[in-house]
């Protein structure tokens, strides 16, 4: 029962997992899709500038002659910030210069609106009116921005703002954990908790949740803030246009494109997607396709696994020709790549082309239970890289395919799956052998059908032992990944024979044999007499050593 409750709330939280990571991606494409550089390169190549007033794009103006467009919006900015640090009303006025017409402010001259600045589907006429007003509507409310009754009015709607937030920072402390577990319970699907590492893993997400809502909060309330002052706003408009123009600019030239960072994140984005959209159709063909077809599972990895890094590859190269990546301009690149996998990955590189001889030529596959090195299992699964055993402790050993080539490997379903087992069995001296004999062919062909009884067991007479007669019992199995558990059940009904039978089963064991009689020594005349002589003196009381001499106390 607990097994069954911990593959149901492994399930379940690789639902949430799988969830969390797609969102997660979704939200990253959606927001790299935002960012696209479509707008600045298109700026770019019209040569244009925006005429910024606190922070305010008014308009774009376009190079004239000898003035580039960032010159030219630099002075018309520095003109409008001399009108609007007056509090005087302004006056607007357009001039006709020849064909050009020309805006004044307050009897200064502002710019020149040229045909370049016109929009399409426009003329002079229309685009000087629509820059006119821009411009007196702009200063109007950068000049009430400046004065006191709206600093007044300003400050304290910030207060409230930020008593406010943090009201709403205090409250979501409060309700976060309640509301939301219930709402992630019913996306998911799931009405209880019957893991506790499952609440903790909802836990850890709710927290992060709370904590990224609460930087949004704030974030929120700091740009608000910033947005309601002429200077605050201006900076943070210089800051936002530095950093856009920052991910914007190309930073790779390949060929005649040009690629910026959000290029190239919004690819790999797309790559991952594409992986991980390919990994899940070869799981739906290994799982519902390929299991009804009725072949091994060793064909079914290596159709699975093929049809896997064959779409990748033929996805990848798709995905860049629509890209509008011309392939021809990156060979030298490839070529780096190459001479860089070669020298600093010649370990990955050999796992993988390993995991080809794998799966081509097929040494073992998956279900077959191999010993390569110190590790026994059954093969899970044959990777790219590295091959998963599974012991008979239920843990997931991975090993480099590498290693399969390189070392000794056992594979005991190799061509058919029928293996021997060895068991050895001493019996005491003065057994017979015949009943020991019959015992042990008693013994496995009770354990049918783990044991075979075609190849018919066997029982071998191997040597005398120092303390026993040695036997060998010999049986085949079809299931070499239970040998372990045959081997066990053998044991069990082994001894229970030899017991019912009377039939002793020795220990190590050594006799020692003492013969009886005189040691034969020799001893001199002179040793002789003083022995005789000790021998006396002890029996009146007298002690005499060893040199014949009486000892006084």
């Amino acid at each position: 029962m607990s097994v069954k409750n911990n593959n149901n709330y492994k399930s379940r939280q690789s639902g949430i997992f799988q969830f969390i990571i797609f969102s997660t991606i979704a939200l990253i494409l959606s927001s790299l899709m935002i960012f696209t550089p479509g707008a600045a390169l298109v700026e770019f190549k019209n040569s244009t500038a925006p005429v910024v007033l606190d922070g305010r794009p008014i308009l774009k103006v376009s190079s004239v002659g000898e003035y580039t467009a960032q010159k030219r919006a630099k002075l018309i900015e520095k003109k409008l910030l001399r009108a609007v640090s007056s509090s005087k009303p302004i006056r607007l006025k357009v001039k006709a210069n020849e064909k050009l017409p020309t805006i004044w402010l307050n009897n200064t001259y502002l710019l020149t609106v040229t045909q370049k600045d016109v929009f399409p589907g426009s003329n002079l006429k229309e685009q000087t009116e629509i820059w006119v007003e821009k411009i007196e509507e702009s200063v109007k409310i950068a000049q009430q921005e400046r004065s006191l009754k709206f600093m007044g009015k300003t400050l304290t709607r910030i207060g409230l703002i930020i008593n406010g937030a943090i009201a709403i920072n205090w409250l979501l402390k409060l309700v976060w954990r309640k509301y939301l577990y219930q709402v992630i319970l019913f996306v998911l699907g799931n009405y209880g908790i019957a893991h506790p590492e499952e609440s903790k893993s909802l836990s850890i997400l709710i927290s992060l949740s709370l904590l990224v809502t609460r930087i949004a909060l704030w974030v929120g309330t700091i740009l608000y803030i910033t947005n309601k002052f002429p200077l605050t706003r201006q900076f943070s408009y210089q800051f936002t246009d530095t950093l856009i123009s920052t991910f914007t600019s190309p930073v790779i030239h390949l060929g005649n494109q040009t690629y910026s960072v959000p290029d190239i994140l919004i690819l790999v984005g797309l790559v991952w997607a594409l992986i991980i959209g390919i990994g899940g159709i070869t799981n739906v063909l290994r799982t519902r396709i390929l299991r009804v077809t009725g072949i091994n599972r060793g064909a079914q990895e290596v159709i699975a696994t093929m049809t896997k890094y064959s779409l990748i590859t033929i996805g990848v190269i798709v995905l860049l020709q629509v890209w509008g990546l011309d392939l021809s301009s990156i060979t030298l690149l490839a070529s780096a790549l190459g001479v860089g996998i070669g020298l600093g990955f010649q370990d990955i590189a050999r796992d993988f082309g390993s995991g080809l001889v794998l799966l081509f030529e097929r040494p073992i596959q998956v279900g077959d239970f191999v010993e390569v090195g110190e590790y026994q299992g059954t093969v899970e699964r044959i990777g790219a890289r590295s091959t998963m055993i599974k012991t008979f402790d239920h843990v997931s050993i991975i090993v480099p395919n590498c290693r399969f080539l390189e070392a000794e490997l056992i594979n005991w379903d190799h061509d058919h799956p029928v293996s021997a087992l060895r068991l050895p069995v001493g019996v005491a001296y003065g057994s017979n052998v015949e009943e020991v004999r019959q015992g042990l062919l008693d013994a496995a062909a009770a354990s049918y059908p783990d044991v075979l009884s075609i190849p018919e067991p066997q029982v071998l007479f191997i040597e005398f032992g120092d303390s026993s007669l040695n036997f060998e019992l010999r049986v085949w199995t079809a299931e070499p990944s239970k040998q372990e558990i045959i081997r066990s059940d053998l044991y069990f009904k082994i001894e229970a024979i030899l017991r019912e039978r009377q039939i002793e089963i020795p220990f190590p064991q050594q006799d020692l044999h003492l013969r009886s009689g005189n040691l034969p020594i020799d001893l001199s005349p002179r040793m002789e007499e003083i022995l005789m002589q000790f021998f006396q003196q002890r029996t009146n009381g007298k002690k005499v050593n060893l040199t014949g001499k009486e000892e006084r106390n």
